[in-house]
């Protein structure tokens, strides 16, 4: 059994890498590339994320979406970074049986597709108002196969009144990345969630900074008990930075 699993492990990996060698065909070059910590990281989802990667390299600078600098370092930056939260997701709805996820501001995708794509059997809801990015994030659930998501093409607080008029029930977990700071992040997330929910934000340095300036309006929103966390990326790459909030 085990030799099975380490042999359709193997190939997959290995039609990873012949993805990867025909896009760096093009001129385009990760500095992951071929790596075993993609492997690692993001296991059985890697096949899915490696045809992510691809539509980013391809298309991702052109719709806007990522910058320039960023075309050499998408799997660090973007795509484990974004897996960076899937622990922190698990432990939230450990006991929860729907498992529901809400990314606010899922522009590129992320973490919501990255999310998706490593726990297949979560309910993610992707929230996103501006329309051209909607169309990026259906293109990218279609190409990716994600059968565990849904595009909300709006605004978060129209998803909040929706809650509120027990037209959907609300989240156990509410991701976001690089919306906005933490002063306005509270108001269009917390909502969100249900009871003893958290929301789980990728954060930069700035985190410390951010979370005491929103101290007022976490609890405003029905936030308890802020903290910042350190997130591993993947081994030999520089952490990350996560904010939870709870939800009363």
């Amino acid at each position: 059994m085990m030799e099975d699993i380490e042999s359709a492990h193997d190939a997959q990996v290995s039609q990873s890498i012949s993805i990867q060698a025909e896009e760096n065909s093009q001129g385009i070059v990760d500095e992951l590339d071929g790596s075993s910590l993609l492997a690692e990281i993001l296991g059985e989802a890697l096949s899915q994320c490696v045809l992510f990667h691809v539509k980013l390299q391809k298309e991702g600078l052109l719709r806007g979406l990522v910058g320039p600098r960023d075309m050499g370092i998408l799997w660090e930056r973007h795509i484990l970074n974004s897996a960076a939260v899937v622990p922190f997701i698990r432990a939230a709805v450990e006991k929860s049986k729907q498992k529901r996820v809400a990314d606010v501001g899922s522009g590129g995708g992320f973490p919501g597709l990255v999310v998706a794509a490593c726990l297949p059997d979560y309910d993610v809801t992707l929230i996103e108002p501006m329309e051209r990015r909607v169309d990026w994030l259906r293109e990218c659930v279609a190409l990716m196969g994600l059968n565990n998501v849904t595009i909300f093409h709006g605004r978060s607080d129209e998803v909040i009144e929706k809650i509120k008029s027990h037209t959907i029930p609300p989240f156990d977990v509410v991701t976001c990345r690089a919306v906005a700071p933490m002063t306005k992040l509270a108001g269009w997330t917390i909502p969100l969630l249900k009871t003893h929910g958290s929301l789980i934000a990728l954060k930069g340095k700035s985190a410390q900074t951010e979370v005491e300036k929103a101290a007022k309006m976490i609890r405003k929103a029905g936030g308890i008990n802020p903290r910042i966390l350190e997130a591993q990326v993947a081994p030999g790459l520089q952490p990350t930075t996560v904010v939870i909030v709870d939800k009363a």
